[in-house]
């Protein structure tokens, strides 16, 4: 039973060993990833989402689109693809660390700030962030 306590305790380390890994790479500190609630607001900034999202991680249902849409743009922003953030999904025992200890690099928000900014000026609609509509 110890044996088993250890190994377990090996790996909760090395997971939130690579998630502080992920979190000095977008430019923040390490230790806002182990705060329930406010990591999560840290990360919706990094990948380029305003505070407020968090509330609807707590409505049944939408978590779950947002929480898969968080973690593409979450994949999308260190430069990865849609196959990556199936694998983050999926199988993230094992993305999450090579996101963090790979040579994956944060290329700002979204991927490409750049191209960010410009989806945003594009898009047609309501802009949250803005609490205005779009022209």
């Amino acid at each position: 039973m110890i044996l088993f306590l250890l190994i377990y305790i090996a790996v909760i380390v090395f997971f939130v060993a690579a998630m502080w890994k992920v979190y000095v790479k977008a430019g923040e500190e390490g230790w806002k990833c182990l705060i329930p609630v406010y990591n999560y607001v840290v990360l919706l900034r990094f990948v380029g989402k305003p505070w407020w999202w968090i509330f609807l991680y707590f409505v049944p249902i939408v978590n779950i689109v947002y929480a898969v849409w968080t973690i593409n743009m979450l994949s999308k922003s260190f430069g990865k693809n849609e196959g990556f953030t199936v694998g983050l999904i999926l199988l993230g025992f094992i993305f999450l660390p090579i996101l963090g200890f790979g040579d994956a690099e944060y290329k700002g928000p979204f991927g490409d700030p750049e191209a960010f900014a410009a989806y945003n000026r594009n898009k047609e609609g309501f802009d949250f962030e803005q609490n205005k509509l779009q022209s």
